[in-house]
């Protein structure tokens, strides 16, 4: 694989000397851009001589200019920035692009991995957490930083993982099997209008199913998703379809259904809608208001009595009895696996960029997984997908 490792200006700049020499010897291609503050702490030379090839630091250097930055962006299959700096990862979630490194990386079309590594006040500051969530929501996998003594000899959460295990991730990511196969994923909050300016909805941000049409789009699947209310930007080589309603999404997924090969249904799709919904907003009267609700469709229910070759996957969120509801559901709807999680965990309810989850398969096989990004769990459902 060629690998593209951006270095920026952190002390933990001399722990990607070290990365650049395992992804070596693991049989990469590794080329290097340094900012001009990386050069502050480890030298151009020290990479050159690591990775065998010439360190790219100023985009106007002398007397041989060259769009050296567009040919580095089409030469990647992967983009490594570590250690990332709050500044770098500002410039990308923000789209600048004020030298060789920000500019590549506005111009690749080369999947890119960020390693965040600051003063923990940096790092939990709320434009730096604002900017991480932007780059997840665009399908850049940010590997966590460890906790520990930093340089400013302040104890928390912001040191550079070490080498070892960053090059582990990304041998992994090199290792995701190809998903050949038209895949249908619904994601989002559905709504059930009450009256002109009112409706009935969930927590659901959306994030678990764009998360997973992410992934299996740089996965090579063609995929469709049909999504209710979610606040985020569809993955680019998607087929987008907006469905709102319950109704809606129970029409759009039936139409589709025969010409997939699996369907995950992450949207959390309301099980009852309003029966008589007012014409005219309904104006603030008596203390109390009634609203009679009728069930909407099951829409999983109805695709586990008619799938033929297709593989259906659910999710299950839960407050309580975890396994026993989940795996009450996997029956009821002839479910070929489905995903679990206690909405009610830390890190693991809407909103969130994490999720905790279970594994449970029809033929009855449990596995809990770690607290992951969305983007991570979002791989390991892919997985499943492909070893069955």
């Amino acid at each position: 694989m060629k690998i593209l490792l951006g270095v920026t200006g952190s002390i933990a700049a001399y722990k990607a000397v070290e990365i650049t020499s395992r992804l070596k010897k693991a049989g990469n291609e590794v080329k290097v851009i340094m900012t001009a503050n990386a050069t502050k702490f480890v030298s151009k030379r020290t990479f050159a001589e690591i990775s065998k090839n010439a360190v790219s630091v100023d985009m106007f250097s002398e007397p041989d200019y060259k769009a050296e930055h567009i040919e580095l962006a089409s030469w990647a299959d992967l983009v490594l920035i570590a250690p990332a700096t709050a500044n770098i990862i500002a410039k990308i979630a923000n789209g600048i692009a004020d030298d060789t490194l920000s500019t590549t990386i506005l111009a690749t079309k080369a999947p890119v991995i960020i390693c965040p590594a600051m003063n923990t006040n940096m790092l939990s500051n709320t434009a730096t957490q604002t900017n991480l969530k932007t780059l997840t929501q665009r399908g850049i996998e940010i590997i966590e930083p460890a906790t520990g003594i930093l340089a400013c000899q302040t104890v928390g959460k912001g040191r550079l993982p070490e080498p070892a295990e960053i090059v582990e991730k990304i041998l992994n990511h090199q290792n995701k099997k190809p998903l050949p196969m038209k895949l249908l994923v619904t994601a989002g909050a559905t709504i059930e209008p009450i009256d002109p300016v009112r409706y009935i909805t969930n927590h659901s941000t959306g994030r678990m199913g764009y998360a997973i049409a992410t992934q299996a789009i740089k996965r090579g699947a063609e995929v469709i998703l049909i999504s209710a209310k979610a606040e985020l930007q569809p993955p680019e080589g998607v087929k987008f379809i907006k469905a709102e309603t319950a109704l809606e999404m129970h029409d759009k997924v039936l139409e589709h259904f025969n010409s997939v090969d699996a369907v995950i249904m992450t949207a959390a799709v309301s099980d009852y809608r309003v029966k008589n919904i007012s014409t005219q907003k309904i104006k603030k009267s008596a203390d109390t208001l009634t609203l009679e609700l009728v069930k909407n469709p099951d829409i999983l229910k109805e695709l586990g009595k008619v799938k033929t070759k297709q593989k259906l996957i659910g999710f299950a969120a839960e407050t309580e009895n975890l396994l026993e509801n989940a795996q009450r559901k996997l029956r009821e709807k002839n479910l070929d696996f489905i995903v679990a999680n206690n909405v009610t965990q830390a890190g693991a309810g809407f909103a969130a960029d994490t999720n905790i989850a279970t594994f449970i398969s029809k033929t009855g096989q449990v596995q809990n997984l770690p607290k992951m990004s969305k983007l991570s769990l979002a791989d390991e459902i892919l997985n499943l997908l492909i070893e069955r």
